[in-house]
């Protein structure tokens, strides 16, 4: 069942300025005022390790609830062990529009930087 009371903390992960400002347009575009943003690491990608982002409502028993820049984002605990200290940034060039994580922990990284080594 979900935590009807999520608490924000102090958290390691960081959030840009123009990463939040897309999350509030994603949000606004979705027309739902509770959603936030879930950060997330899963097994995969051509580094060992993957990045992953999706908008949510429910906050899980035991997720991290980060409020930063008038958004809120929302990270399991084993996600936030690999990206305590990392930074979400949002980019848009010849790559084309994509979040973006800065990860001090990330030992290598792929070409597009989607996925990583710990």
């Amino acid at each position: 069942m979900a935590d009807q009371t999520p608490v924000a903390k102090e958290s390691g992960l960081r959030l840009s300025r123009a990463a939040a400002a897309r999350i509030r347009d994603l949000i606004k575009e979705e027309g739902n005022s509770a959603l936030k943003l879930r950060v997330h690491i899963s097994g995969g990608g051509c580094s060992g390790f993957q990045y992953g982002f999706g908008l949510e409502e429910e906050v899980k028993k035991g997720d991290e609830v980060i409020q930063q820049n008038g958004v809120t984002v929302i990270v399991d605990p084993m996600s936030l062990a690999y990206l305590e200290g990392a930074e979400v940034d949002y980019a848009e060039d010849i790559r084309g529009e994509r979040f973006i994580i800065r990860n001090p922990n990330a030992v290598t990284t792929c070409g597009c930087g989607s996925s990583f080594t710990a």
